[in-house]
């Protein structure tokens, strides 16, 4: 992006001026543009150098520099990447495994991470690639909820593999899980009972 004309960088007879507020001045010479500018204290920035004529704008440049970079360092300050994590599956796994496994899987999603499942055939396993897709479509269904298969299960030699997606972004997950630490820091916490006091007694006042 090339650096904006302003003041005496812009080298054409007449502008469309554009006011510090966003009012329409109107068609003017560069020269009465200019006074304007200085008489304002601010500068003439050219905003659309393709328009005929072109569109120029009262504004103080170097605050509208600044409040630019700021809001571009903002914005990779923001800027989060997905990850694609990876978890393992045996072809013959047993009930609490799976659940253990399921959970990770949950945990990645809910943070907003992609995951690629694997499931790794041993031996003779590799002749009921069936019975690895039902495995992945049981886990695809279980965490619905929290995410969607975006490449379907496919073998990859002695691999099956399949990847899920989450349904909120990585930039939604960071803010909502904020939001919970936030809200659950503003609770107040309980007043302790006395220690005299009997069980679903409260103390009394002294008058």
């Amino acid at each position: 992006m090339s650096e904006p004309r302003i003041n005496d960088r812009i080298r054409v007879p007449e502008v469309r001026l554009v006011g510090p507020n966003g009012e329409q001045v109107g068609i003017v010479r560069v020269e009465d543009a200019l006074r304007l500018a200085d008489e304002a204290g601010l500068d003439l920035v050219e905003v659309a150098p393709t328009a005929r004529p072109p569109v120029c704008k009262l504004m103080d440049f170097g605050k509208f520099k600044y409040e630019s970079d700021m809001k571009a360092r903002e914005a990779r300050k923001n800027q989060t990447n997905t990850i694609l994590k990876e978890i393992r599956f045996r072809l013959k796994i047993d009930p609490h495994d799976y659940g253990t496994k399921k959970g990770h899987v949950e945990r990645f999603l809910k943070a907003g991470d992609k995951v690629k499942v694997m499931i790794m055939f041993r031996g003779r396993e590799q002749s009921r690639p069936e019975m690895g897709f039902r495995l992945l479509q049981r886990l695809a269904e279980d965490v619905a909820d929290l995410g969607s298969v975006e490449s379907s299960p496919r073998q990859d030699g002695r691999n099956m593999v399949m990847v899920i997606g989450p349904h909120k972004k990585k930039a939604e997950a960071k803010a909502e899980e904020r939001r919970r630490k936030d809200a659950e820091a503003a609770q107040p916490a309980e007043a302790p009972a006395p220690a005299d006091a009997a069980p679903g007694e409260t103390a009394a006042t002294a008058s």
